[in-house]
């Protein structure tokens, strides 16, 4: 038995010897190299206090004393740790090109980032963008009746079609026809008189002409008769010429009245459609007070023409010309497109909207578009000068700006801008760039001001 136990006792002792000897390559290699991780922190973490006074005393340089007395359990799991550790500090000691770095060397050369950039280009922007527009009628009006009356009868109403000049309705009104028969009277009874007038002008220069025949003779009329009969044509003369006069003034008046009957016959004022009826048979309307004043009877608009009112950008307004030919899509013909020209240009912006009112003709002989729908028009943006433009990815922004990333001396630097308009891939940037400038072709905010990159050209698209 004793020589069994004196066996075993001397195994065991030769494998703690074996051991021993690993640990303490580990460490040399470990204190002949010194990296930027710490071997005494490792020891700290996986081993007791009392365990590391045994094993080692930390002065200037790490080095193993005692090593015969370092613990068994070094086998179990310290002993890989510790090895792995040598490992790993000997495979970060060299770069990807196989020469040995040192702590102090990667931290003196900071990494680089490769970003991928591409260049800021000039040219003359020729682009179409879209906008919102509204279709209305080139005509529409409210027809108003102009003088006060019942509605006898209306004969159209909503969605009927009229004609220039057509009846619509009728109003009617007691009190003009009591008019038109009192300047009736007043007619008639200044005519009379005027015919009486004239039939005694008539007599009396007769007998003047006589008389003054008669006169050549001595002594057969005497010349105070004569004289007479001269003033009395004469005063005929005139009170005819007052007569016609108030004749003519009478049959004014009668034409008046007529003129305000006529108003009773309320018409269309052109071609087109009756969009609202206001009012119906027995209702009181007329431009006076009080029920029914200022009401109208119907609302007429045309239907082959209408007006595209587009409101453009105040930054896209500049550069079109009137007569250019401009598209349009309505939500009533999806796929289809309408095309009309700029007909009329404001030339002016509206300080509310900062936009100005610019209107297309369009002509719709079949009456296929509807006036009041919104379109959305293909808007011709032009450039008579030459502006910078960036890939749109290559453009970034977060809560506070816009921005791209400008590549200069290897660093990144970030460049406050403003978009405009899109053409093809490309938006158009207004800031502190210049034509040639490299900027990334991703814009994020991952990208922080200032730092070291590797720029790499990207591949054309």
């Amino acid at each position: 038995m004793r020589a069994k136990k004196k066996v075993g006792s001397a195994a065991r002792q030769r494998h703690n010897q074996k051991q021993t000897l690993c640990v303490r390559r580990a460490f040399q290699a470990l204190t002949q190299s010194p990296q930027s991780i710490s071997v005494t922190s490792v020891l700290k973490f996986f081993w007791p206090q009392r365990t590391r006074r045994n094993v080692f005393k930390e002065s200037e340089s790490l080095r193993v004393y005692n090593a015969e007395s370092l613990p068994l359990r070094l086998s179990g799991f310290l002993l890989p740790a510790i090895i792995g550790v040598c490992l790993l500090s000997a495979g970060c000691s060299q770069d990807r090109s196989g020469a040995v770095v040192t702590a102090g060397q990667a931290a003196a050369t900071p990494s680089s980032r490769e970003v991928e950039v591409t260049r800021v280009v000039a040219q003359k922007l020729d682009a179409k963008i879209r906008l919102p527009a509204q279709l209305t009628a080139y005509e529409v009006v409210d027809v108003y009746p102009k003088v006060t009356g019942f509605v006898k009868w209306i004969k159209v109403d909503r969605g009927s079609r009229v004609k220039g000049g057509e009846q619509i309705a009728q109003l009617e009104a007691p009190e003009l026809l009591a008019q038109r028969a009192q300047g009736q009277a007043m007619f008639q009874s200044a005519e009379s008189q005027l015919t009486a007038a004239q039939a005694k002008m008539a007599a009396d220069q007769a007998t003047y002409q006589r008389m003054n025949a008669a006169a050549k003779t001595p002594g057969v009329v005497a010349l105070n008769d004569l004289e007479v009969a001269q003033k009395a044509a004469q005063a005929d003369e005139s009170n005819v010429a007052a007569l016609q006069k108030g004749a003519n003034a009478a049959q004014e008046a009668l034409r008046a009245v007529s003129q305000l009957e006529a108003y009773l016959n309320i018409t269309a004022p052109f071609d087109g459609q009756v969009t609202t009826r206001y009012v119906h048979p027995g209702a009181l309307v007329g431009p006076g007070s009080g029920p029914g004043a200022m009401t109208p009877i119907v609302q007429v608009q045309t239907l082959t023409r209408h007006r595209l009112v587009v409101p453009v950008p105040e930054y896209d307004a500049a550069g079109i010309p009137e007569g250019t030919e401009v598209s349009f899509s309505v939500p009533s013909y999806p796929g289809r497109v309408f095309k009309a020209p700029i007909s009329r240009i404001s030339h002016s912006v509206d300080a509310k909207t900062r936009t100005m009112p610019v209107e297309l003709d369009v002509s719709d002989p079949q009456g296929e578009l509807t006036p009041g729908i919104f379109c959305e028009v293909s808007w011709p943006v032009r450039r008579a000068y030459a502006t910078l433009f960036v890939p749109a990815t290559a453009v970034g922004s977060d809560l506070e700006r816009t921005f791209v990333i400008r590549v200069r001396d290897n660093r990144a630097e970030w460049v406050d801008v403003k978009t405009g308009a899109v053409s093809a891939n490309l938006v158009e940037v207004f800031g502190d760039l210049r034509e040639g400038d490299q900027v990334a072709l991703r814009g994020t905010d991952e990208l922080r001001p200032d730092t070291l990159v590797s720029p790499r050209r990207a591949a054309p698209r």
